[in-house]
């Protein structure tokens, strides 16, 4: 396919995804009309605009703020999410559909940093909303992040499912032997950056660090994209890094409190951080203040199986997870390596050594 062929065939693409678009807001007419009703009743005003469809997504309508304006008697943590039991009172899980939380009127979003590319078209990265949604336990309280300016108004059970395969990682170390202490993984340096992308997420590097303080061991883990992933917000363009943060309690032999965010580094501040450590702001003179975004969290005992599972797959896709808990990358990464790295080199190839 040459370079006309390839732009017209994303130009008929995208006409037929905008003619997709056009026939089922035609088909909801009576639905949309209706939610403009009910929202108005909850002090929100919605347009034609205000609504669109994808087959990822289903039928939206957004606002600025229309979650928690629908959301009237339930209110959001300091923090910014919203506790999982109070939701679960008002609304229901959706089977087979991760991320999606049901009333009779609307569908509840999880956030959408929590999607492929952290991108609010794009569905849910597997697996870590099913996990989070499936995790129960009377004695741990779960939050979460919510789209706030996005709800799904068609309640059919309709979604785009994607199937992928990740490779566990059993973590069988005991945590309060793990020696405090700073890790920095990263992929392989000779690979392009179309690898990395297909193989690695993206990764430039995953950063964990290990504290204590008298019988409570606390886990921080940062996963830095390369530079191609970044984020417009309010203007601007920031590189976004998923978070962890745990706290692990050696009497009890389990984690006590388990909650995730996503930190936004300006240019300058992603050149700064990503080749240094959690002890960047310690050590010199310009500190990094990152914006942050907390998408979940666990308060209450969590095994370490299950934290273990949890943070590989909020780090969906990215085979250094894999390599800090198992101490090598997974079979099918490997076996790609030996590919590329078997390939004669051509004019335009890097130079592995």
């Amino acid at each position: 396919m040459n370079d006309q062929e390839y732009e017209d065939f994303l130009s008929s693409y995208r006409r037929a995804k905008e003619e997709e678009q056009r026939r089922e807001i035609e088909a909801n007419a009576n639905v949309i009309r209706d939610f403009k009703a009910y929202a108005l009743t909850k002090g929100v005003e919605l347009f034609n605009e205000s609504f669109s469809y994808t087959h990822i997504t289903g039928l939206l309508a957004s606002a600025p703020g229309i979650t928690l304006k629908l959301l009237q008697g339930i209110e959001k943590e300091r923090d910014g999410l919203y506790a999982v039991q109070t939701l679960s009172k008002k609304f229901q899980s959706i089977p087979f559909q991760a991320g999606l939380l049901r009333n009779d009127r609307f569908v509840l979003l999880a956030h959408p940093h929590f999607r492929r590319g952290y991108h609010e078209l794009n569905n849910y990265a597997p697996l870590f909303i099913d996990l989070f949604w499936q995790f129960e336990n009377p004695s741990v309280s779960k939050y979460i992040a919510l789209d706030e300016d996005r709800v799904r108004i068609n309640l059919d059970s309709r979604a785009y499912i994607e199937l992928d395969t990740w490779f566990g990682a059993p973590f069988d170390e005991r945590v309060a032997a793990i020696p405090n202490g700073m890790c920095k993984l990263r992929p392989p340096l000779d690979i392009d950056q179309r690898h990395l992308s297909a193989f690695f997420e993206n990764s430039y590097c995953l950063d964990i660090k290990w504290s204590q303080d008298g019988p409570i061991k606390t886990f921080q883990a940062l996963e830095m994209k390369s530079e191609d992933v970044k984020m417009e917000m309010e203007g601007k363009i920031f590189f976004p890094a998923r978070y962890i943060h745990a706290e692990f309690d050696i009497d009890a032999n389990t984690f006590r409190h388990f909650d995730g965010a996503m930190q936004y580094y300006s240019k300058e501040e992603y050149f700064l951080r990503r080749d240094s450590d959690f002890n960047y702001n310690a050590k010199n003179h310009a500190q990094i203040k990152s914006r942050s975004r907390k998408l979940f969290k666990l308060n209450g005992p969590v095994q370490v199986q299950t934290w273990v599972e949890l943070c590989c797959h909020y780090f969906a896709g990215n085979p250094l997870t894999f390599e800090y808990f198992c101490g090598a990358y997974p079979q099918y990464v490997n076996e790609a390596l030996e590919r590329i790295r078997a390939r004669p080199l051509t004019i335009g190839d890097a130079d592995p050594t």
